[in-house]
């Protein structure tokens, strides 16, 4: 694909468009605020809790938007998505709730239990090894082209986009009520679809807000892209706690639109993280996957200068296998 015509960018009209689609369907997770955070960050810190959400991550809405959009004529053949294991989840529940088939390509290291659950929601599972070279999307592709199936992105995807973007329109309500608007938000990046959609969502509305990506470190391939301004890619494929963050280069169609409305990020390590989800776990009593708590562990790690402000963090995903997560809480 060459140059994305920025004429055909998700906007928050989309992003409207997807809420209303989402609607009954995806849940309207909670944007909790917690006492002991706030003492802790010297900020009135929230966290949107997208660990309730279906299939236990983010990307239920993405999957959703994408797939309900596909027409009637097309869904016989059924999709076919490549993923770690949370956009596999969503896109396995989206297709099970439309009656439709859905293939996966998943990497034969990804955790066991997403593995098991996206079997669980009646997808076909294709197993590839992502440490010898081999490519996930010829894959997928192959699979497209014998069965005339549709290929539903993880992140490089307009629809996609403007489903994960229905989180920054939900913030901004649920602050509204509190009489507040977000001042900072940290949003984890791996392929860029959630920043993106969630900085659309945030920033049509509340302009002046600031966003912050936030990656593991060694696989910071968003913040160096933004220094560089162009995509940069991550040397290794896999070699972090954080599973659900390995994309390999931030995305054609979500680069554009977190260098122009995020254009900033921060990291933190293994170890953070692990401290994160243990933190997560004893003091706000949330079961949180390493991935999923990139953004709370760059904030407790002093990554921000934060003090007196309204910030909010994404939780983006709970499915964690249980003998990691056990590792994590205990060390």
């Amino acid at each position: 694909m060459g140059i994305i015509d920025k004429n055909l960018l998700p906007t928050a009209a989309d992003i409207e468009t997807a809420a209303k689609r989402l609607q009954g369907i995806a849940v309207r997770t909670p944007l909790v605020g917690f006492p002991v955070l706030d003492e802790r960050l010297g900020a009135k810190v929230f966290l949107k809790v997208e660990t309730l959400q279906r299939t236990g991550s983010f990307k239920f809405r993405g999957a959703y938007n994408k797939v309900s959009s596909i027409p009637q004529d097309r869904r016989a053949a059924g999709v076919v998505a490549y993923s770690s294991g949370n956009h596999a989840q969503g896109v396995a529940a989206a297709a099970k709730l439309l009656g439709m088939m859905a293939t996966i390509v998943m990497p034969a290291d990804a955790p066991k239990a997403k593995r098991e659950r996206t079997k669980a929601l009646g997808a076909e599972v294709v197993l590839y090894d992502r440490n010898a070279g081999e490519d996930r999307v010829a894959i997928a592709m192959k699979i497209i082209n014998e069965r005339g199936a549709t290929l539903v992105p993880p992140f490089d995807d307009p629809l996609i986009i403007a489903g994960q973007g229905t989180i920054g329109v939900e913030i901004v309500e649920d602050l509204a009520k509190l009489n507040l608007k977000p001042e900072i938000v940290v949003v984890g990046a791996s392929g860029g679809g959630l920043a993106a959609g969630i900085s659309l969502g945030i920033k049509s509305r509340v302009p002046e807000a600031r966003m912050f990506t936030a990656e593991p470190e060694d696989f910071d391939d968003t913040l160096r892209s933004f220094k560089s301004g162009h995509r940069e890619a991550n040397a290794k494929a896999s070699g972090s706690i954080c599973d659900a963050l390995m994309s390999n280069t931030p995305g054609e169609w979500t680069f554009p639109i977190n260098q122009e409305l995020i254009g900033q990020g921060i990291s933190a390590s293994d170890a953070e993280v692990g401290r994160a989800v243990r933190y997560a776990f004893e003091e706000l009593k949330l079961v949180v996957e390493p991935g999923g708590a990139i953004g709370l562990a760059a904030l407790l790690a002093g990554r921000l200068d934060i003090k007196g402000k309204v910030v909010v963090a994404i939780l983006s995903g709970g499915n964690v296998d249980v003998e990691m997560f056990a590792k994590l809480i205990s060390e």
